[in-house]
């Protein structure tokens, strides 16, 4: 599996019949009342990968090997009644092989129940090559042109990559629900030790987006 298919089957169960292989879609897509919707959410996205700059995996051109850590803030949203926002977890990946999603400790029993029974409907394709989901400490720091987080087995710092002009580097067009208002970032730090892979990364990709997706 690509970079470019795990994007679609992860999050987008929205545009899921339009872009994504039929068998993914049957083990991805919820089942939905006609005319109603059960779960919308808009979500700040923050990742660095192992890959050059810029990911040619989000361009639909896969690297071998793509180690990841993706940040998932969640703004505003519900699942079926119960209130989305405010609910944080990182997700370390190897593209396509596998993930570990470790949640927030801060988040409310509500919260966490929520979270146990979106993850296999809003984030399918994390949730079914989950290893582990673990709570536990997590930090983040923004600044205005930085932003850094980390749970006890990974850690990134990155730092927005500027353009000639002395601004921002925006990309638009790109295949994928999580890369609304795409800005281009660096790492600085891009790290991650654990029972399945260990990995320490600098300068490659990094990026900060915005998720929008219903279903």
């Amino acid at each position: 599996m690509n970079r470019r298919e795990f994007g679609r089957a992860l999050g987008g169960l929205a545009l899921a019949s339009a872009v994504t292989p039929a068998r993914l879609v049957a083990e991805a897509q919820p089942r939905i009342v006609p005319g109603r919707r059960r779960w919308s959410f808009t979500a700040d996205i923050s990742e660095c990968c192992s890959c050059d700059i810029p990911c040619s995996c989000n361009f639909g051109r896969p690297e071998q090997t793509c180690h990841g850590n993706r940040l998932i803030q969640i703004r505003e949203g519900d699942f079926e009644g119960a209130s989305l926002a405010g609910i944080n977890f990182l997700v370390t990946f190897y593209m396509g092989q596998w993930t570990r999603i470790y949640i927030d400790d801060t988040l409310s029993a509500e919260q966490q129940d929520t979270l146990d029974r979106f993850l296999p409907v809003g984030f399918a394709g994390f949730d079914r090559l989950a290893r582990v989901k673990e709570r536990v400490p997590l930090t983040i720091v923004s600044g205005d042109e930085s932003l850094s987080f980390s749970v006890p087995a990974s850690r990134v710092e990155m730092t927005l990559l500027k353009g000639m002009d002395g601004g921002p580097i925006r990309i638009t067009g790109l295949p994928s629900n999580a890369y609304y208002d795409y800005v281009q970032y660096e790492s600085v730090v891009h790290e991650h030790t654990g029972p399945d892979a260990t990995w320490s990364y600098a300068g490659t990709n990094g990026f900060r987006s915005v998720m929008r997706a219903a279903g």
